[in-house]
C-alpha cells in the first residue's frame, strides 16, 4: 500500500514534470510553414518597405566585372591598376572606390573554410594576384601566342590572351573569383550555421530585435548577403534579361533536360528559406541551406566537365590554341569545386589537395595546354572523375549550353 502510493506521488510529478517541458517547447519557433512564402524574393515591412538588402554584393560583382573587362580588353593593363582596384580602389566609377568595399578581404574568407586557415587563404590571394600580373604581361605584349610564349589569339573576331602555358588570366580570375569569393561567401559564410546562429544572431532574430538603425533581423541580413552573391548583379527589367556570374550559368546548366530543376532549386529554396527566418522556423531554414549547397556545388562540377569536353572538342583546331579559352574557362570551374560544399559532410565535394591534382594533371603536359596530344586522353579522365564523384555522367553534362 505504502509503495503504492509512493508510485502514484513520482508518477504525478513524473506528469508535471512532463508537462512543464511540454509548455517549455511550446515557446519554440513554428516549424509548421503555416506563413506566407512569395512567389518572388521579395520581403517587406508592415510599412510595404522592403526589407532585402544586398548592396555589398552587388558592389562587389560590379567590381569584380570592370576588373575582368580590363584583363581582357583591348587595350594594355598594368598589374598595379588591377591589384589596386582588386583591394578597392581606381574603379570608373567614384561610387566604387567610395563605397569601403573590396574583393581581397572577401576572397578564401569564410567561417567554415578560412577561419584560422590563413596559409591556404594567402596561397589563394597570391595564385590571384599571378594572374593580375600575367594580365598585364600578356595585354603588353603585341605578339601571337604560341608554345612558352605569351601574346594574344584572335578568337574569330574576339582578341584572346594568353600565358605562356596556354592559360587566359582573365577567364583564370573571373571563374576562380566566382569560387573563391562569390560561392565561399555564400556557401561557406552566410550560409554557415556558425554565422547565421553565431553571438546573438538566432536570438536576436527570434525576439525580432533589428540591425541597429534598420527594418531587418541581422539573420534576415546576412541571407540576403548570400542571396545577393549568387543573383545581386541580374537585371530583370530589361529585354532580354541579363544575368551575370553565378545566376548566369545557373540558367546554363539549367537548360539541360538533366538538370532542368536547378534554378527552381535554387531559387525556391533562398525564398522559402527568407521565409523561414522571418517566421522564426529554423528547420525549414536549414533544409533550405541543404538545397542551395547541393545544387550549387552541383552548377559548379557540371560546368568543369562541360568545359573540359568543350576544350577537347577544339584541340585539333590551330595546335589547340582554340580551346584555350574553353579550357582555361574549365581551369576556373575546378577551382571552384574548392569551395562547395556536402551539406551532409559540411566539407568540399573536392577536397584542396584532390583540386590540386585535378589541375596539376590539366596542365601536367609540356608547356601546360599547348601539350595537345597528352590533353586528348586526359580531359575525359578529369571530366569523368568529377562526373562520378557528383553522381551524374559525362555526357548529362555536356548537354548544357555555352
Amino acid at each position: 500500500m505504502y509503495i503504492s502510493t509512493i508510485k502514484k506521488v513520482f508518477s504525478g510529478l513524473a506528469i508535471i514534470s512532463f508537462l512543464v517541458s511540454c509548455k517549455k517547447d511550446e515557446v519554440k519557433p513554428t516549424t509548421n510553414e503555416s506563413y506566407n512564402i512569395p512567389t518572388t524574393y521579395t520581403f517587406n515591412d508592415a510599412s510595404s518597405k522592403s526589407t532585402v538588402d544586398f548592396s555589398g554584393q552587388k558592389t562587389r560583382l560590379v567590381m569584380l566585372e570592370q576588373i575582368g573587362n580590363l584583363m581582357g580588353g583591348t587595350l594594355p593593363v598594368k598589374e598595379s591598376t588591377l591589384l589596386n582596384m582588386f583591394d578597392g580602389n581606381g574603379f570608373s566609377v567614384d561610387s566604387l572606390d567610395n563605397s569601403k568595399k573590396m574583393l581581397s578581404d572577401k576572397t578564401a574568407a569564410s567561417i567554415d573554410y578560412f577561419t584560422g586557415n590563413l596559409g591556404e587563404k594567402n596561397e589563394i590571394l597570391n595564385a590571384f594576384k599571378k594572374q593580375l600580373k600575367e594580365a598585364e604581361i600578356t595585354t603588353n605584349t603585341n605578339v601571337v601566342a604560341s608554345e612558352g610564349i605569351a601574346g594574344y589569339y584572335m578568337d574569330g573576331s574576339k582578341k584572346r590572351y594568353f600565358s605562356a602555358d596556354g592559360l587566359e588570366p582573365q577567364q583564370v580570375f573571373l571563374k576562380g573569383m566566382m569560387g573563391a569569393c562569390l560561392l565561399d561567401q555564400t556557401l561557406n559564410n552566410y550560409l554557415s550555421l556558425t554565422k547565421l546562429d553565431g553571438g546573438l544572431t538566432k536570438q536576436n532574430n527570434t525576439n525580432r530585435i533589428l540591425t541597429l538603425g534598420k527594418n531587418y533581423t541581422d539573420m534576415e541580413h546576412f541571407w540576403d548577403e548570400a542571396y545577393g552573391y549568387i543573383f545581386g548583379n541580374d537585371n530583370l527589367n530589361v529585354n532580354p534579361a541579363v544575368y551575370k556570374y553565378w545566376s548566369s550559368y545557373i540558367n546554363q546548366v539549367d537548360v539541360d533536360p538533366d538538370f532542368s530543376t536547378v534554378k527552381e532549386n535554387i531559387i525556391n529554396a533562398f525564398i522559402k528559406g527568407r521565409a523561414a527566418i522571418t517566421n522564426k522556423d529554423y528547420d525549414t531554414r536549414d533544409a533550405q541551406i541543404a538545397i542551395i549547397k547541393k545544387e550549387m556545388s552541383k552548377v559548379v562540377a557540371v560546368r568543369a566537365v562541360y568545359y573540359m569536353n568543350e576544350g577537347k572538342g577544339k584541340l585539333a583546331t590551330d595546335n589547340g590554341k582554340a580551346a584555350f579559352h574553353a579550357l582555361s574557362e574549365g581551369y576556373g570551374f575546378i577551382w571552384s569545386l574548392r569551395f562547395t560544399q556536402n551539406p551532409d559532410t559540411k566539407l568540399p565535394y573536392f577536397s584542396k589537395e584532390e583540386v590540386k591534382s585535378l589541375l596539376d594533371r590539366l596542365m601536367g603536359g609540356t608547356n601546360g595546354l599547348y601539350a595537345v596530344d597528352y590533353l586528348n586522353t586526359e580531359l575525359d579522365k578529369i571530366a569523368q572523375d568529377i562526373a562520378t564523384r557528383f553522381g551524374f555522367t559525362v555526357a548529362q553534362a555536356i548537354d548544357a549550353t555555352k
